[in-house]
């Protein structure tokens, strides 16, 4: 497609703004509208700088062109003009990519922290042992990165693993990096427990949500919540807690439950719930348009859809698939340990090359 140099230029008009407006603001004062203003600038510098690369480009190809088809430019620099316009050319499309991109609208939720829960599904203790491993996967994964891994709810099975966990990341970037993890994860594998060898077939689903901030005026008013209070379940000894500082909220009008029991406190089981159910309750809200959205998708990448299946881990042949882009690794083994990037990257290639044919017709 072309690339408008005079549109690109009215959608540049607004850096000088911003940067006006950053200048103007207090982050202190108003620190939710300082952010904002912030990542907008940076997405609109991003967009300045590959217009620039874009266009210089495409004015070295221009100018390498008149001097190829001048009959008054001698054959030596000729030549010199045509390997610099095979160079160019090759350069050309990549830098293109580059500034389409930049063009996307972005998404508000990738530079926020996320709410995970995992549940292990089908296959008894085996499922809640690989729903531990799922969860060691990501928590690796974040460590690598430098993010912060907190437990809001763990409901531990008796072999091992979790029946349920619940658990926060929090930095950079992470819900554009983990959003991809939301649907069914299947394993295949032959379990401690089995005398004759045989691969059993578990699953388990993640949950990745968007955690809420007050920019999206999620209400939760008092008379809409049962609160439950409870003594926390533990391992015995020193570790059980003799008060009540379990919490479990009942959103009445949703049916929402949220349970928190990894503080001793009541008030920071109580922050924490909250913090769970508020993002549900933006997951919730927020639902029915991506259902409309990924309605018209080819690929269901990223659309939070837990029913849907979309990895296999096949531990005897040390083999991971992806089902949504039929990508097949066979390296499991340190896939496992938290090594998720090359999984990752090939999700938002897929997932930008499709929003890229949708919002340009490409």
């Amino acid at each position: 497609m072309k690339l408008e140099r005079q549109l690109i230029e009215r959608m540049l008009a607004r850096l000088g703004v911003v940067e006006a407006e950053l200048a103007a603001i207090s982050p202190s004062a108003n620190p939710s509208k300082y952010q904002q203003l912030a990542m907008e600038h940076s997405r609109l510098r991003e967009l300045d700088r590959k217009a620039q690369s874009y266009f210089r480009l495409e004015q070295e190809l221009a100018d390498n062109r008149v001097l190829v088809t001048d009959p008054a430019n001698d054959a030596e620099l000729r030549e010199m003009a045509q390997q610099e316009i095979a160079r160019l050319e090759r350069e050309a499309p990549r830098a293109e990519q580059a500034l389409l991109i930049a063009l996307l609208p972005p998404n508000p939720d990738d530079s926020r922290n996320t709410i995970i829960e995992i549940r292990a599904g089908t296959g008894g203790d085996e499922a809640g042992l690989f729903a531990g491993d799922l969860y060691r996967m990501y928590a690796r994964f974040a460590e690598q990165r430098g993010w912060k891994v907190g437990v809001i709810d763990a409901n531990p099975s008796e072999k091992g693993g979790y029946k349920e966990i619940v658990f926060s990341v929090e930095g950079q970037n992470v819900y554009r990096t983990l959003k991809y993890e939301s649907g069914g994860h299947r394993v295949q594998r032959v379990p401690e427990t089995e005398a004759q060898g045989r691969i059993h077939t578990s699953a388990a689903t993640v949950a990745v949500l968007p955690e809420a901030t007050e920019v999206d005026e999620i209400e939760v008013k008092t008379e809409d919540l049962r609160i439950d209070l409870y003594r926390a379940s533990g391992p015995g000894g020193q570790k059980v807690n003799k008060t009540e500082s379990a919490v479990r909220l009942t959103h009445l009008p949703s049916g929402l439950v949220v349970a928190c029991q990894d503080e001793r406190s009541q008030q920071r089981n109580r922050e924490k719930a909250m913090r769970v159910l508020k993002a549900r309750l933006l997951d919730q809200a927020r639902s029915a348009e991506q259902a409309k959205y990924a309605s018209v998708r080819k690929l269901q990448i990223g659309s939070g859809d837990r029913s849907e299946r979309i990895r296999t881990y096949n531990f005897p042949q040390n083999r991971l698939t992806d089902h949504r882009i039929n990508l097949t690794l066979y390296s499991l083994d340190r896939v496992i340990e938290g090594a998720l990037e090359p999984i990752i990257e090939a999700l938002q290639a897929s997932d930008t090359e499709e929003r890229l044919r949708e919002q340009f017709q490409l």
